[in-house]
Order: structure tokens, then sequence, then C-alpha cells
């Protein structure tokens, strides 16, 4: 830091007969980030996991989708603090990583773009292939503002991997990475999402896991509000599904979806086309909503379908602090 010489009094300026008071400089506070420990990072190797939560801060984050990191933002002297410091830091985990994405994280959705490349060489190619408990999914770091793959998810795909389940509905599914899961266990599959490119995207997932995508799967470019009415309508049942919105979308048609608003419909449309003891991923990742909120849906809608379910999660990701990664809890209807 430069330290000034005191201003003389004969400078300081004065105003209505009273000095007018400059205000000290501030100095910046080192930033509050934490780094997972080289145990975390081996035991994420040995799982066969290279995308996973790197470091985490209140408004910065990092996660490592291969030999590329992607640092996530709101502020360039905080995003250029840990660009100082992070090949000290990886060198821990003996990892020299390619390239490096910046992400800013607007206030406002409206705001939201594409990753940019801070660090590495330009020109390569922006799509890549990273692994998560051995399955491989493809990532795209022009596609927007996601690259392709939401790793706070990890545990719920691994515990669903587990559950075996026959017929999974993926609501919301983006590039249908619980579809994956639940297929390579022997599951039929629809996914159903507002884009069809993110389904495409997804179709990718299943080929690259040795899976055909039609040979019992289906993928539905349609709102998960319409289409789970139709569902119902048609007698389907599913003894595993997915509930995880995004804060806000809107549809082709133009009505807008707002997880606040609009989750207690949706789980209350989700049980119409649930078999008995299905599993029910809620999944949320909004800032004002809780696991509580979730939890209190779930008994409305229990209520109104005359059911009974219980709750139950996964254990914590071992890379990611409490108050970060999405809100889920999985009800077990009964």
């Amino acid at each position: 830091m430069k330290f000034r010489p005191k201003t003389p009094p004969e400078a300081i300026p004065f105003r209505r007969g009273r000095r007018v008071v400059r205000p000290a400089s501030v100095e910046r506070k080192p930033l509050a980030i934490e780094w997972i420990s080289p145990a975390v990072w081996s035991a994420l190797a040995v799982e066969g996991t290279n995308a996973h939560r790197l470091a985490s801060g209140a408004e910065i984050w990092l996660e490592r989708f291969g030999y590329d990191v992607l640092l996530s933002y709101q502020t360039e002297p905080d995003r250029d603090a840990v660009l100082a410091e992070i090949d000290s830091r990886c060198a821990g985990y003996s990892y020299c990583p390619e390239r490096i994405f910046g992400k800013y994280l607007p206030h406002h959705a409206s705001e939201r773009g594409a990753p940019v490349l801070l660090r590495g060489e330009a020109g390569g190619s922006l799509e890549t292939e990273v692994g998560e408990a051995g399955v491989r999914y493809g990532l795209d770091f022009a596609g927007g503002y996601s690259a392709g793959l939401f790793i706070d998810q990890r545990a719920n795909r691994v515990h669903l991997r587990a559950l075996k389940p026959k017929r999974l509905l993926n609501n919301f599914a983006y590039t249908c990475s619980f579809s994956v899961v639940a297929a390579l266990g022997g599951a039929e599959t629809v996914s159903v999402d507002l884009s069809r490119r993110s389904l495409t995207r997804g179709e990718g997932n299943f080929q690259r896991n040795g899976l055909d995508p039609k040979a019992g799967h289906r993928f539905i470019a349609d709102d998960v509000l319409a289409v789970l009415p139709r569902l119902a309508r048609r007698g389907e049942k599913f003894d595993a599904i997915v509930l995880d919105p995004p804060t806000f979308s809107r549809n082709q048609a133009g009505a807008a979806f707002q997880v606040q608003r609009d989750f207690d419909r949706l789980v209350v449309l989700a049980l119409e086309v649930a078999a008995p003891g299905a599993k029910i991923l809620l999944s949320v990742n909004h800032s004002a909503m809780r696991v509580a909120d979730l939890e209190w849906s779930a008994r409305a809608a229990l209520k109104m379908a005359g059911c009974g379910g219980r709750f139950n999660s996964t254990a914590p990701l071992a890379d990611f602090p409490p108050s970060h990664g999405a809100k889920t809890v999985w009800l077990e209807l009964k």
C-alpha cells in the first residue's frame, strides 16, 4: 500500500467557515475464500470425478472442469485476487489448469452472459468432456450462462443411480444428467425441458455413456406445467421424479414460471404421475427459499392428494460449504 504524506493544514479547504473532512482511505479486506483440501481432491479423483467445486467464497467461487477452471465472481478486484493465487493453490493438488474462464454473477438475470476466457490459449474448442463418478458429460463454455452440468447435484445423481428406478420423469431436465444416470441403471426415462437445444445436448450425454437415446427414452421440448397434466391424463406413472426448476423462465407463449410462486403447483402436478412409493427430488436454487419451504410445499401437496410421505437427504458434498449449492430434499411416498 502506498502512503501519502499528510495534507498540510493550509491545503485543507473550508466551506462556510468549516473544514471539509475528507474520507480516510479504506484498506481492502483480504478476500475470504476457502479452497478444498488435497484430501478432498484425491477422494474425488478416486471416484472418477474431475468436475467439482475448487474454492468457495461469499460472492466468488471456482469450479474445476477437467483441465479447465470456471471462476464465477461479482467484482473485478476479487476476480483478480483469485487469479493471482490460483497457480500456487493448484500446485498443492499437482494440478495446472490449461484455461481459466470467468463468469460475471449479475444481480439481474437479463445481464447474464456466457463465460469469457481469462487465461489460456484462445482459439481452441470451447466444448469439452468431464467425468463424475465415472459418468461422462459434455460441456460447452460458449453454450450460454451455464456450461452444461450443475455440479452441486452430484450427490443426488449418485443417489438416483443407486435407487435403480424403472421409470424416471426428469423435469427441467437441461442436459439430462439425471436421465443418464437413471438410464445407466436400466430405467426408461422421460426428459422435459423448454429448450430443444439443451435436450439435444442431453441426447449427446446418453451417447457419451454408451446409451441409445432412442431406446426407451423420450425427450420433450415443452413447458413442464403443460406436460405433467398430459402425462397424468394418459395414466403414466413414474417411480422416480426430479423437480429441479429454474428460479425464473418464460415459455413459448410468454407465460412466466416463478419458482417461489409456482413450486407448490408443481409438486401437486408431480404427485398425479407418481407411482406408489415413488421417490421425488425437490430442488431449488433460489436464495430466499430453504429446504423447510420445499418440505412445506410437499406436505401441502400430500394433504391435497390424500397420501403420506417422508423426507430424506443425501450427505453434504465435501467440496461445497454448507451455505452453497442448491437446496434439495428427497420425498419418498408411502
